[in-house]
């Protein structure tokens, strides 16, 4: 939509005689802009060969130089060994083997270490075993240079010297009296040099109760495994053995039991002979493992304990008391 407003720039624009304007419309500018101090004369200028691409380098050059001329870097001394260790040479890694345990990760592995700092971890093929240096494994030599961590012991909020910790704690457990119980809360350990120092804990003190808790538990696959094998334990899996392969709501191509199948798997789906595994996910949402299935069935949560149900009786013959499996 046009308009036919006019927009007064000044109020000299009222008087239509008025010399102001005129000089204005004529001249833009009352002065002339001196480009001659800083571009040079027009002679000059007219017969350079410097093209507007060599003058925007230029400009973006000095800009840039100017930039880092006003950044004052800090300054960072290095300091010689005066004695230098003989297993470390600036410059060249050293590798150690180590395991790790932590949650459901279990793995034997390489440590890089430059100067004794940890950089990095891989797997160590020549270990016994071996486990899988997954994501997570990797990941976890963040957590050496993590600001955040608990450096110390707590006491409440604050923290405390280790001298202090293991003065009070040991008067305090000197001082029980009565048969009183102790009890000692860890997360599961799979250490046995932890629980032999735990073992040792116990026959000093005597009345010594160790709980083990864990915010994700899986007490359940822990019952059933003694209760089929008679010891309490996780069940490990070699894929590379299977030819049928069923999996209900378990994504162990993910982060089921802490990973690290995916290379057993991987062997037998790779047809050998005109063979290889058949793959079967019973889930609810879709998961890697089901991504990868042959067949994938898609089953609510509480529609796969009844898929266990059918399969159990399938397999063995025997029916699932309590099971309502006509739905």
């Amino acid at each position: 939509m046009s308009s036919n407003k006019k927009y007064w720039k000044s109020v000299e624009e009222l008087n239509e005689n008025s010399s102001i304007v005129e000089t204005l419309q004529q001249n833009e500018f009352v002065e002339a802009i001196p480009t001659d101090e800083f571009l040079g004369d027009k002679e000059s200028l007219e017969s350079s060969s410097t093209s507007r691409r060599d003058f925007l380098k230029y400009v973006g050059f000095s800009t840039a130089a100017a930039s880092l001329a006003a950044c004052e870097g800090p300054v960072i001394k290095s300091i010689p060994y005066i004695v230098q260790p003989t297993e470390i040479i600036p410059g060249v890694a050293n590798y150690y083997a180590t395991t790790i345990a932590d949650g459901f990760d279990f793995a034997s592995v390489l440590v890089k270490t430059r100067e004794g700092r940890p950089i990095k971890i891989e797997n160590n093929t020549d270990a016994g075993t071996n486990g899988i240096a997954n994501a997570r494994v990797n990941a976890s030599v963040l957590g050496l240079y993590d600001n955040l961590r608990v450096k110390s012991p707590m006491r409440g909020e604050s923290m405390i010297p280790w001298g202090t910790f293991m003065s009070e704690t040991t008067s305090k457990l000197n001082g029980l009296s009565g048969g009183k119980e102790i009890v000692f809360l860890t997360q599961t350990l799979a250490s046995p040099s932890t629980h032999k120092l735990i073992a040792e804990f116990k026959e000093k003190y005597g009345n010594v109760r160790h709980v083990a808790y864990d915010a994700v538990s899986e007490s359940a696959a822990l019952d059933a495994y003694q209760a089929k094998y008679g010891s309490r334990g996780m069940a490990n899996y070699d894929f590379s053995k299977a030819m049928t392969i069923v999996s209900v709501g378990a994504d162990f191509l993910g982060d089921w039991q802490g990973g690290g199948f995916d290379s057993g798997y991987s062997t037998k789906r790779v047809p050998d002979h005109g063979k290889m595994s058949r793959h079967l996910q019973f889930e609810s949402n879709m998961t890697l493992s089901g991504a990868n299935a042959d067949k994938r069935v898609p089953l609510k949560p509480s529609e796969q304990k009844l898929a266990l149900a059918k399969l159990y009786s399938y397999v063995t013959g025997n029916s699932v008391g309590g099971a309502n499996l006509s739905e």
